[in-house]
């Protein structure tokens, strides 16, 4: 570990080693190189942990009264995100990724800094909840940490601790509800507020037209269906997308690769000590990883996460309710389709232009007051021959196309390879046959010609064993219609699909 802050106790040398590990990830997600991203993770690290303990002094001189700020690993992820703008601010920007560039310089970044209000939800609620809540949450749905970890390294009653969870994942949507009405908004937005709530607390029927329609074109309202919604594994995306900001699903995706190498391997999840660790399952991303807006738009996000749960009682009174306090307003009903999210097999996210890869005590007492608080589109082409993709029987690899998720333009799709033979590098390549176009991969690079699309190993993934499998996933856009590839091939060879 570099020149870092000294810890002063066994506890904080802990926490140095679980934080500097996060930092690294995500610093090597904003730069363009291994040693571009050591320095930024080092100068993001020390001004984080500064940051850290200045609060921490504060809180203790405040005598336990509660003051808004973040636990420590996503305060020491903003510190990053932080320090990047800096560098970008410097003149340093050439250090950076070239989307993260394009972020720091969008209105959307500037979100993050700017009046309260007007911040992304999920980072408020997060930010007005007590601090070992939001550890919790933050350590069991974005860490992907096992929960028999997250208790030792909070304290917590193991054998409680997945009830407190259910706990406080009700409480961050209920600061998340409140911060949604207490942000500025429109009219139309606020008729729309309490319907949004009744839809997004069950998951069954369908979700009202017009609400999809309005969730598709406006983003503060999309972001908090996001976070409002807890069933159907979406929460992990809100959470990172709307505290970290760009890059969210890709660290979330490495966090969890992380754990569950620890986790294959044997080894503890949050120390050494326990050799039962391996035994007690991460709680990784249920229902799945979708594409969040922290890589395309924050209205990608919020879109992603349709459909909601909406009929019934809950929502037939929240439709009259609205009607009675809205000035007569009507809304719309023009009927947009949405696609139900699936479960992802993601690999390991890294950026556009990976570099190497690395993955190296509070109460449950619950505070019930709170303080207020480029997508690019394509083409399509001409339909292909559809038998143009079989292979022949000798193929020596095996290939399985998984589309994750999509919305209105966009898609979210995973790639995964079988190999009969060894590989020291590889290129996966296929034809789209709607004219779709990738954009941001990872745990690969991306080159497309026309329909045809080449995917490179990245520089910390070449080799592949004897029947082993290879996997990365990508962005992408289409239009009109968006189905699966074909003709896919290892290294020139023909696949067959899996």
């Amino acid at each position: 570990m570099p020149d870092l802050p000294t810890p002063k106790d066994a506890t904080e040398t802990a926490l140095f080693s679980e934080g500097w590990d996060a930092v690294l990830s995500y610093a090597d997600l904003c730069t363009s190189g291994s040693l571009t991203a050591h320095q930024l993770a080092t100068e993001a690290f020390t001004l984080g942990m500064r940051e850290v303990r200045a609060a921490a002094r504060t809180h203790v001189r405040g005598a336990g009264r509660r003051t808004a700020r973040l636990p420590t690993i996503p305060a020491l992820l903003t510190a990053v995100r932080d320090t990047a703008a800096a560098w970008e601010a410097d003149g340093q920007g050439h250090r950076l990724d070239p989307d993260l560039r394009l972020w720091l310089n969008s209105a959307q970044a500037a979100r993050y800094t700017s009046r309260p209000l007007e911040r992304p939800v999920a980072l408020r609620g997060l930010r007005d909840m007590q601090e070992a809540d939001a550890s919790l949450l933050w350590l069991a749905e974005v860490e992907a940490l096992p929960l028999p970890a997250v208790a030792r390294r909070l304290g917590l009653d193991p054998a409680a601790v997945a009830d407190e969870l259910d706990q406080v994942r009700t409480l961050f949507r209920d600061r998340c509800h409140r911060a949604h009405l207490d942000s500025p908004m429109d009219a139309r937005c606020r008729s729309y507020a309490r319907l949004l709530d009744a839809v997004t607390r069950s998951s069954a029927a369908d979700t009202p037209d017009d609400l999809s329609r309005h969730l598709a074109t406006c983003v503060r309202c999309a972001e908090a269906a996001a976070c409002l919604r807890l069933h159907g594994g979406g929460l992990p995306a809100a959470l990172a997308g709307g505290v970290i900001g760009w890059g969210g699903l890709a660290y979330l995706e490495r966090r969890r690769r992380a754990a569950e190498v620890r986790l294959g391997a044997g080894r503890p999840a949050a120390g050494p000590g326990d050799p039962e660790e391996g035994a007690g399952r991460s709680r990784v991303l249920r229902g799945g990883l979708l594409a969040a807006a922290v890589l395309l738009s924050a209205l990608a996000l919020g879109v992603s996460m349709m459909p909601f749960g909406g009929s019934g009682a809950d929502t037939a009174a929240a439709r009259d309710d609205t009607a009675a306090h809205d000035d007569g307003r009507p809304v719309t009903d023009p009927g947009v389709p949405h696609a139900a999210p699936r479960r992802p097999t993601s690999p390991t996210v890294s950026a556009a232009t990976p570099s190497a890869a690395r993955t190296t005590a509070g109460s449950g007492r619950r505070d019930t007051d709170p303080e207020p608080q480029g997508t690019s589109s394509a083409t399509p082409e001409p339909d292909p021959d559809p038998g143009r993709g079989t292979a022949s029987p000798a193929a020596s690899c095996q290939v399985a196309y998984h589309l994750v998720n999509q919305w209105p333009d966009g898609f979210q799709a995973t790639v995964t390879v079988t190999t009969d033979r060894p590989l020291a590098g590889w290129k996966v390549s296929w034809t789209f046959r709607d004219g779709q176009r990738v954009g941001q991969m990872w745990d690969a690079t991306a080159q497309q010609n026309g329909s045809r699309v080449t995917a490179t190993a990245a520089d910390y993934d070449t080799t592949v064993a004897a029947h082993g499998t290879l996997s990365f996933g990508f962005l992408g856009t289409w239009q009109g219609r968006n189905r699966s590839p074909y003709d896919f091939t290892l290294d020139g060879a023909s696949c067959t699909a899996g």
